[in-house]
């Protein structure tokens, strides 16, 4: 008589289930990562996406198990927690302007998460985003290589793609790297974009490169005026799906990552986007590239932006506590 050997799954918590993070669910499960908890508060939403995604593994290959709830006790022992509840960007509005209503929103879903999966990786997905992570550290008490937001991943990948469009190349041929906030004062580096190794500097001039940096930083907001009734989606889970797996599969890569500052690049007290290596322990080293004066300049200027939010989000926190 066999006896069954109980095995463990890893298990990634979503916490919304809204267009990024049911479209999150469906990246992790059919890459086959881990089993999915969607949680959300509206009742009987994640449930009926759960089943959606569970009847479509037989088509799409795998054998994930996917939970809808609204009860943050079924996402217990999870090995990665994404938050990505909160209010999406409307026309005209700016990252910022979520800032009241998300605050509460993140502190509140980081606080349920972290009480049922205290050994789990945190990752904020929920904008204003350097803030919002920065609050989801401060209500969770983790160790700042366990808690990260994910900005420059989408932010470098609507870089790569703006650049493959203007050349007409391959978009997997093209490299690039986006530090600094979540919003309209990131910094993509140039001198550090290149296709198949050469430098597009070499390829386009000052003046396109230009253009390519200004679409790459309103390149949400392009997204949220086309559509009119929300923001993007699609990309967002991809890059999301991409830290996960890195996670996950220990594969320690390089990503631009939104993460808590003690120093580096002249930086404290911050969370800000800067290339990390990231594997199964969450972020390994911090690497702190050899900027240009005006390349620093601007990251401390995208900072000092962060940090005007953060102060702003404690006193709304503080007001309605």
């Amino acid at each position: 008589m066999f006896s069954p050997i109980p095995c463990h799954l890893p298990r990634v918590t979503i916490v919304g289930a809204g267009r990024v993070g049911s479209t999150l669910a469906q990246r992790i499960a059919e890459k086959n990562l881990a089993d999915v908890v969607l949680v959300d508060i509206v009742e009987g939403m994640p449930q009926g996406l759960a089943l959606d995604l569970m009847e479509a593994r037989g088509i799409e290959l795998h054998n994930r198990q996917i939970i809808g709830t609204n009860n943050y006790a079924d996402t217990a022992n999870s090995e990665i927690v994404v938050i990505t509840a909160g209010l999406p960007r409307k026309p005209g509005m700016s990252r910022d302007d979520l800032l009241r209503t998300n605050a509460k929103i993140v502190v509140e879903a980081a606080k349920n998460a972290i009480a049922h999966s205290p050994n789990a990786i945190f990752i904020v997905v929920t904008n204003p985003l350097d803030v919002m992570t920065y609050l989801a550290w401060q209500a969770t008490g983790l160790p700042r290589d366990r808690i990260m937001g994910m900005a420059g991943v989408l932010d470098s990948a609507r870089f790569e793609t703006f650049i493959a469009l203007e050349l007409g190349v391959l978009p997997a041929d093209v490299k690039a790297m986006v530090l600094g906030s979540h919003g309209d004062l990131m910094v993509p580096l140039s001198r550090y974009a290149t296709v198949n190794g050469i430098p597009i500097t070499e390829l386009l001039d000052a003046a396109t490169i230009e253009s390519l940096i200004a679409r790459t930083r309103n390149g949400g907001a392009e997204i949220v005026e086309l559509i009119q009734t929300g923001g993007a989606f699609f990309a967002p889970a991809s890059a999301t799906s991409m830290m996960v797996e890195s996670i996950l599969l220990n594969q320690s890569r390089l990503l631009p990552i939104a993460v808590y500052l003690e120093g580096e690049y002249g930086l404290k007290d911050v969370v800000i986007g800067v290339p990390c290596r990231l594997g199964c322990g969450g972020i390994e080293s911090i690497l702190e590239l050899n900027l240009s004066e005006s390349e620093i300049a601007a990251l401390h200027n995208s900072a000092k932006s962060v940090r005007k939010n953060i102060e702003r989000s404690q006193e709304i926190l503080a007001a309605i506590s």
